[in-house]
């Protein structure tokens, strides 16, 4: 059962599926949340390197850490210089650790303090797909299982259907090394800030909605940001 997908379906057909779909991009089911439950705001972080990815380009490889499931292979698609990852001037008065999302540049900024940020390349949803507005993370997953929405299963059952039952978190998982789960309140928006399969769609407008990164960087991002923290998609 361990190689069941990509032996039954292939890594190609899990691709195929995933160029133009419907908005929202998963229903993987978080941990249930209670009505009663808050979102406390998420604690400053300093600006430091990640000890976890360091700053080589996207082309080479990394260290991961022991205790990384899979491998994360190299990126061997030319990604434009403009969308690695990079300390920027940003000004902006929201607090450290808020994740500011430029759909129209393919841009995701994470504000360290000081008129700084972290700025990554990203891929975001085809036109009338993204999400906008404020949220915030209520939940982070390593390696999540993927599950089409029911309206995608719905409306492109070919594409979809024979995904219903999920695909394992993996490689081949079209969500990646990691995900945040963006939430409005208890409300899931079923919009995720991902890692991706398809390196090459960093920098293009081609998901089902969500905010694609590089494996590499999502994990980079994973590590810096907490539960509870805002995220604002222009």
């Amino acid at each position: 059962m361990k190689y069941f997908w990509q032996q039954k379906l292939g890594l190609a057909a899990i691709l195929g599926v995933l160029g133009v779909g419907l908005v929202g991009c998963a229903t993987t089911p978080p941990p249930t949340v209670s009505s009663n439950s808050s979102v406390k705001a998420a604690p400053s972080k300093p600006v430091v390197t990640s000890t976890l990815l360091g700053t080589q380009s996207v082309y080479d490889r990394y260290e991961q850490t022991p205790d990384e499931p899979f491998k994360i292979p190299p990126v061997t698609v030319k990604i434009p210089e403009q969308f690695e990852r990079t300390v920027v001037s940003y000004p902006s008065d929201e607090i450290p650790g808020t994740i500011i999302v430029e759909p129209e540049n393919h841009y995701l900024y994470l504000i360290t303090g000081n008129g700084q940020a972290i700025r990554y390349g990203v891929g975001v949803g085809a036109a009338g797909l993204g999400f906008q507005g404020e949220a915030k993370i209520r939940f982070k997953r390593k390696w999540p299982r993927w599950i089409p929405t029911a309206d995608m299963v719905q409306r492109k059952p070919q594409q979809y259907k024979r995904f219903a039952d999920g695909v394992p978190g993996g490689l081949h998982s079209p969500l990646g090394a990691r995900a945040l789960y963006l939430f409005q309140g208890n409300n899931d928006t079923y919009f995720r800030i991902h890692g991706t399969t398809q390196p090459s769609s960093i920098g293009k407008n081609v998901s089902a909605g969500c905010i694609r990164m590089l494996n590499k960087d999502v994990v980079d991002l994973f590590e810096r940001v907490d539960v509870g923290s805002k995220v604002i998609v222009r």
